[in-house]
């Protein structure tokens, strides 16, 4: 296929074949193009237009573009839409080309400029500022298994924070569940890899060789200074490494020394709880509508990614925790410290991500800037928080991490101008006086533009010629131009002009004088930028030295801001400190659901708060009540109040004493999972079975409706086996909602179950929903009520109440659900509700005392009974 192609084209399929599946971006003067189904995937993925280009084997070739320049907004769209993209770049110059062909041989008018992929450009690898969100930590995770254990390894190159951890085959999925990693990748030869997982070389995840690249790439002999490393934790990181080796084509990111991830510091929680509570992001997909937009007022993006992280994964231990709340709660007693603090914040760049840039050398100025300019912050941050008495433990160990670079930001200060540029091509990011020489090479390229702009005045007055001008591009350089009808003045022999080129209105000259000042300044021009190039390769040294230390400063930035952010939610919400108690127990007065509550606030609605109280005693508390009337509202704030407890936060609550909970679990909702073929009552026994193997005597769970995904007589038997396994085998917290009105006899033989109710009324033929919890069991689950509240049609309502009425009566003489139905045809059932109706009416009409009604009170009656007529 390629034997017949042009040179250019051969090159291009050359390319091509090595970039695999991925989108071939080619570089084309100030162009990327792409041919044949990669334009066609690309043009259909942006919406552009899909052109043509010559010939291939008779057949004309597909190709479409975008601009070099604008690059970075098209690369988001396509990884978004899922695509993975080869950048090939031009590796030499046209007169490199020229002396190549020339050595080689061959031509040099057709010297094709080689060109080479530099880079796989992946939803786990983006570095660039417009491709990343600033809230949300860009992960890329590399998962393997080793003699029956899984290595999982994390990181983010956006700011080269990387974690190691290890865990159980089937506890893979919640592990990465928590990280939220964008790309997956995995050993190709693995029968079970994550879903979705890009499949790598086997020889990738080798222990040895992973150990071997984490000391390469931080330069030590061993590893023991960053922790103990398991051997599936090595190999996982082994893989991660050798994925990055390849999609940078040998260039490496930022990795900041790896930290060991422990399970029993933090809370667990697996995908199907995370999901449920709805954490990052809401079941309908997207950031609205979940706990983290509920809570999120942090300065900056970093503080934004850490938050996020800490509600991924809250804190076990009760140590770290009060340390956490301490900050928050000096921060929240403090108004006018923490105004101060989160003004100074919002003036911090993300210099961690500024610094991974960097890192992976593709920073420019502006990032050094950042680093300057935050650093400098920092040490203002530092001074407030170091001027305050009484600081907490954790505000002491974050302080010397702000501070330190006093050597580094007066380099930089001095180095770069105030407001350096995002490229650095063109040079003007140092500032005058740094380098004397720099500033000798500007003057005399400045001096050549005033020595030109002269030349211009005084070929104006020598020609006569008032429309001459001196221009400038990047083809010709400097030249001449008149128009046409004054040609022919500088066309003459003794003017000293060359004809350089005819246009349509215009003629264009050289001159020598010209020539020598053109000369003149591109030699001081280039040697200026190269002055300026070399500066910047020794500031990025100078700041990959500090490395280390500039990202600490960072994380305590953001753990400040984190800190701060919930002082001041609190201080919206009217939210309280709760206390972290070793005892099992969740005993919270007045909770509210953060995300509900203000959904109702902005509707000017009040929220209905309730208490729980979860004691070792009365651990498993049984809710019924009617849909709509609150259950699930009331399971899931209390297990975000836990979340946020042990995340560090204040809570939703007027009161909350938590004790210590290891693993979180949440069965609401119902859903299906068609792409592991798995219908709704599948996914929720499949979650059921995980919380009954996994849940122990320090676990928080809460179940909504299980078994109702099946027959009556199924459902009701699994529930209750379920709730007597989570009281007796499990022993666990538990918040069980069900419809189930025999469930309520578990409490004779359950001593530490008790009954609760979400309370409703009947007022007039509608349904009250008060959203108040009340002390006993349902008697009744309203589910007809609740129909017509949503607006089912009133014969369905009717029908439905004539069902019911003979399922009862079925069940209560012959013990069968079912008995009874087959006596009662459509229309007739229909016919005998409307007669039963009439008659009724007929009963109350003839009942009343027309005289003895006041006017007002016979009009209400007519309305009450019309209505009646209408709808019962």
């Amino acid at each position: 296929m390629a034997g017949s192609a042009t040179p250019m084209m051969r090159q291009y399929l050359d390319l091509k074949a090595e970039a695999g599946e991925s989108l071939l971006f080619y570089r084309m003067g100030d162009f990327f193009e792409l041919f044949f189904d990669d334009a066609k995937r690309a043009a259909n993925v942006l919406d552009i237009a899909l052109t043509t280009r010559g010939e291939h084997n008779g057949a004309p070739v597909p190709m479409c573009g975008v601009p070099v320049h604008s690059a970075e907004g098209y690369l988001a769209r396509l990884i978004k839409a899922g695509c993975q993209v080869a950048i090939a770049e031009q590796v030499e110059t046209p007169e490199e080309a020229k002396a190549r062909a020339k050595r080689e041989g061959t031509p040099t008018s057709k010297a094709l400029v080689a060109r080479d992929i530099v880079r796989l450009v992946t939803a786990g690898t983006l570095t660039e500022e417009a491709l990343l969100e600033p809230r949300r930590a860009n992960m890329l995770a590399a998962v393997c298994e080793m003699r029956g254990s899984c290595g999982v390894a994390a990181c983010d190159i956006s700011t080269g924070a990387m974690v190691l951890e290890e865990c159980p085959p089937e506890r893979v999925g919640a592990v990465l569940a928590r990280v939220g990693a964008r790309e997956i990748v995995a050993p190709e030869d693995w029968s079970t890899p994550p879903l979705g997982a890009v499949p790598r070389p086997r020889g990738d995840f080798g222990s040895d060789a992973g150990e071997a690249r984490l000391k390469k790439v931080h330069g030590v002999a061993t590893l023991d200074g960053f922790g103990q490393f398991s051997r599936a934790m090595l190999a996982a990181a082994g893989g991660l490494i050798a994925y990055l080796d390849h999609v940078g084509r040998g260039s490496l990111p930022l990795l900041l020394p790896p930290v060991v991830r422990t399970s029993g510091g933090h809370m667990a929680m697996d995908e199907a709880t995370r999901a449920s509570l709805e954490i990052l992001s809401s079941q309908q997909g997207g950031r609205a509508h979940s706990l983290i937009d509920a809570v999120d007022r942090c300065s900056t993006g970093a503080g934004g990614r850490l938050l996020a992280e800490d509600l991924s994964s809250p804190l076990a231990d009760g140590t770290a925790i009060a340390e956490r709340l301490q900050v928050v709660e000096r921060l929240h007693q403090d108004p006018i410290l923490r105004a101060d603090l989160r003004d100074m914040l919002r003036a911090v760049p993300d210099i961690g991500r500024a610094l991974g840039r960097l890192g992976a050398d593709r920073g420019s100025p502006r990032d050094l800037g950042q680093i300057r300019d935050g650093l400098l912050e920092a040490r203002r941050i530092h001074d407030l928080l170091k001027s305050q008495s009484d600081r907490p433990t954790l505000l002491e160990r974050l302080l010397p991490a702000v501070t330190g670079h006093a050597q580094l930001t007066d380099l930089l200060s001095r180095a770069l101008v105030p407001a350096p540029p995002t490229e650095r091509a063109n040079g003007g990011f140092i500032a005058g006086g740094y380098d004397h020489a720099l500033d000798e090479l500007r003057e005399v390229s400045g001096n050549a533009r005033r020595a030109i702009a002269a030349m211009e005045a005084r070929y104006r007055e020598e020609t006569e010629t008032p429309s001459l001008k001196i221009k400038h591009n990047g083809v010709l350089g400097y030249f001449i131009e008149v128009p046409s009808k004054h040609a022919d003045k500088l066309m003459a022999a003794e003017s000293g002009f060359t004809h350089r080129q005819t246009m349509a209105n215009a003629v264009r000259f050289n001159s020598l004088t010209l020539h020598e000042e053109a000369g003149r300044i591109a030699e001081a021009g280039g040697r200026a930028l190269a002055a300026e190039e070399a500066h910047f390769e020794e500031l990025v040294s100078k700041v990959a030295d500090r490395r280390e230390a500039i990202a600490a400063t960072a994380a305590a930035l953001a753990r400040l801001d984190v800190s701060a952010s919930h002082a001041e939610r609190a201080s919206e919400g009217v939210w309280c400190r709760p206390e972290i108690i070793d005892d099992a127990c969740i005993d919270i007065t007045a909770g509210r659901h953060p995300v509900v509550e203000a959904a109702l606030a902005n509707g000017k609605e009040r929220f209905v708060a309730n208490d729980c109280a979860l004691g070792k005693d009365d651990r498993v508390w049984l809710v019924g009540g009617p849909n709509m009337g609150g259950k699930s509202t009331f399971l899931r704030q209390n297990a975000l109040i836990v979340l946020l407890a042990q995340a560090g936060s204040f809570v939703p609550a007027e009161a909350a004493r938590i004790g210590l909970v290891d693993q979180l679990f949440s069965r609401v909702g119902a859903s299906d999972n068609l792409a592991r073929g798995r219908s709704t009552f599948m996914v929720e026994m499949v979650e059921t079975a995980a919380i009954l193997s996994q849940a122990t005597e320090h676990s928080f769970v809460i179940l909504d409706e299980v078994g109702r995904g099946t027959s009556t007589y199924d459902g009701l038997a699994l529930a209750w086996a379920v709730a007597e396994a989570i009281h007796e085998t499990n022993r666990c917290r538990c918040l069980f909602a069900t419809h189930y009105h025999e469930m309520a006899r578990l409490a004779e033989t359950c001593d530490a179950l008790s009954l609760h109710h979400v309370r409703a009324k009947e007022w007039k033929g509608d349904l009250v929903l008060l959203h108040e919890l009340a002390e006993g069991g349902a008697d009744r689950s309203y589910g007809l009520a609740v129909a017509k509240l949503a607006g089912v049609p009133p014969p369905v309502v009717r029908r439905a109440r004539s069902v019911l009425d003979r399922l009862e009566k079925g069940r209560a003489e012959t013990g069968g659900l079912a008995a009874g139905l087959g006596e009662l045809p459509l229309f007739a059932a229909a016919a005998e509700a409307e007669g039963e109706q009439c008659d009724a009416l007929r009963e109350r009409l003839q009942a009343l005392d027309i005289d003895a009604l006041a006017p007002r009170e016979a009009l209400d009656l007519l309305y009450e009974l019309k209505r009646e007529a209408g709808e019962d």
